[in-house]
């Protein structure tokens, strides 16, 4: 198991080393000179922008501009804001808080719906319950996380003024955020865990818990829907991604801070090396979330712990 691990922490190493390449050369090749973008709209004579240009360290070598930032990297420095001049990496730290709290409470919004749902939707195959939660489902995957803030905003802020509908102080301004990115993913977890309790409930082992006289929400919920949790586990998983790319958008509508609002603001602002360092700080991030999942099916399922045991 320990030597399971390792090679994964190697893998999700080289993952990130592979980000840091995307991210560096994604940004390089990008038409038109950064330098020239960032102070468009100020009049900067030829000497300032020759001068930014030596503190971006753009004026080396492409090898030699990935050596350093590389170096820097591995040293903690993510470069510092154009705009600010202050530090990315404590600028990002500070605002990971707010963007953590809205991942893990939406996070818990797609557990919460999406599993239930699943399972009634499977253990009613084919009835009035299992259109219900696939349409629910439908509904959180077409809706755009924008739209839905939205009509939350209007029914439990302005009309029932239930939440705050901007602001980050405070557990009430988190709900009304949570449930317009959670319900997005638990859309595809409902769909992930009722196919695979409906696989799951085909499959011999039920028939044969079934014929030892075993009651039906015993076989249900002990044996089926653990194993039909690694699937939704591993959306979840893989959703992580899609829960921090939608913060910029959930953390803009609801004026709330993290880590998303920043990048949303680096953005417009043109502070490249703030851009540069959330992105590559996402893809950490990330990964370490899947290391964690990838980690966990060992706990969730016995077959997993067995299979790795047997490679070793």
């Amino acid at each position: 198991m320990a030597s399971a691990i390792i090679q994964r922490l190697i893998s999700s190493v080289l993952v990130v080393f592979g980000s840091l390449l995307l991210v560096f050369f994604i940004l390089y090749l990008l038409p038109g000179d950064p330098v020239l973008a960032m102070l468009e709209g100020v009049s900067a004579t030829p000497e300032a922008a020759l001068n930014l240009r030596r503190q971006l360290g753009l004026d080396q070598p492409v090898g030699v501009q990935f050596a350093q930032y590389f170096w820097k990297l591995i040293h903690g420095d993510f470069g510092r804001s154009i705009i600010s001049g202050d530090a990315v990496l404590p600028k990002i730290w500070a605002q990971f808080p707010a963007t953590a709290a809205l991942t893990a409470a939406s996070s818990v919004v797609s557990l919460a719906v999406g599993v239930p749902l699943g399972v009634l939707s499977a253990v009613h195959h084919n009835r009035a319950i299992d259109l219900a939660a696939r349409v629910v489902s439908l509904l959180g995957i077409s809706m755009p996380t924008f739209w839905t803030g939205i009509v939350l905003i209007l029914i439990f802020s302005v009309q029932l003024r239930w939440f705050p509908a901007m602001g980050s102080n405070g557990w009430k301004t988190l709900v009304l955020p949570a449930l317009a990115l959670g319900l997005v993913t638990a859309g595809y977890i409902v769909r992930m865990v009722r196919s695979s309790m409906l696989d799951i409930l085909r499959e011999q082992f039920i028939v044969t818990l079934r014929s030892k006289g075993l009651s039906e929400r015993l076989v249900m919920y002990r044996h089926a829907l653990r194993n039909a949790l690694i699937p939704a586990v591993t959306m979840l998983g893989v959703q992580v991604g899609e829960l921090l790319a939608g913060a910029v958008v959930t953390e803009t509508v609801f004026s709330r801070q993290g880590i998303g609002r920043l990048l949303a603001d680096a953005i417009t602002a043109k502070d490249l090396p703030v851009v540069q360092g959330i992105i590559l700080f996402t893809a950490i991030m990330y990964v370490m979330v899947n290391l964690i999942i990838d980690v966990s099916y060992s706990a969730i399922d016995p077959r997993v712990r067995r299979t790795i045991d047997k490679t070793r």
